[in-house]
C-alpha cells in the first residue's frame, strides 16, 4: 500500500507540475484564473437564486436539484477537508506558478470542482444538451485550479466525483 500511495503522490505531483508551469502562457494567464470563479461559492450560489427566481415553474426543479446537490457535495467537502488535512501544492512544492491572493486552507478535494460538476452534472440530467457546454466548462474549472497552483489533480479528480455522484444521489433519490 505504501508502494501505491508513493507512486499516486510523485504521479500527482508530476501532473500538477505539467499544468502549473509548463502549459503557462499569457492566453491561460488571462482565462483561468477569470474561470476558476464560475465554481466559487459566491458565483454557483448567486446563479442559482438568481435561476430560481426567473426561471418559469417546470424549471425551478432543475434549479432546486443543483442545490441540492452542491450543498450535499459541500457538506462532503468540508468534512474531507477537515479529516486529510493535505496542503496546498504552492506551499509544498518549489517555484509553483500562483495568482493573487491564493487560499491557505486545505486542498482535498477541489471545492470549486465539485460545485463546478454538481451543478453541470443536475443540468446536464434534466437537459442533455446542456452536458455539451456545462461538462468541459467543469472540467476547465478543474484544470484552473492546477493552474493557478491551488490544487492537485487528485484534488480535482475527487471533487469531480463527489460533485456527479452528489448529483446523481439529488436526481434520482430526491424527486421534487
Amino acid at each position: 500500500m505504501n508502494r501505491f500511495i508513493g507512486w499516486l503522490s510523485m504521479t500527482d505531483n508530476r501532473y500538477f507540475l505539467v499544468v502549473n508551469r509548463q502549459w503557462k502562457n499569457p492566453k491561460l494567464d488571462y482565462i483561468l484564473p477569470r474561470i476558476t470563479h464560475l465554481g466559487g461559492a459566491s458565483f454557483t450560489l448567486t446563479s442559482l437564486f438568481i435561476l430560481l427566481i426567473l426561471l418559469p415553474n417546470p424549471y425551478k426543479i432543475l434549479v432546486l436539484h443543483a442545490l441540492l446537490a452542491l450543498t450535499i457535495s459541500h457538506l462532503i467537502v468540508h468534512l474531507m477537508k477537515k479529516l486529510h488535512c493535505r496542503k496546498r501544492p504552492y506551499l509544498s512544492l518549489p517555484n509553483v506558478n500562483t495568482f493573487i491572493n491564493p487560499l491557505k486552507d486545505y486542498s482535498f478535494p477541489s471545492g470549486h470542482t465539485t460545485a463546478a460538476f454538481s451543478i453541470a452534472v443536475s443540468f446536464s440530467l434534466h437537459m442533455p444538451l446542456c452536458a455539451l457546454i456545462l461538462i468541459p466548462l467543469a472540467f476547465l474549472v478543474a484544470l484552473s485550479r492546477m493552474y493557478i497552483g491551488l490544487h492537485y489533480p487528485t484534488d480535482c479528480l475527487i471533487g469531480a466525483l463527489i460533485g456527479t455522484i452528489s448529483s446523481l444521489v439529488s436526481f434520482y433519490i430526491f424527486p421534487f
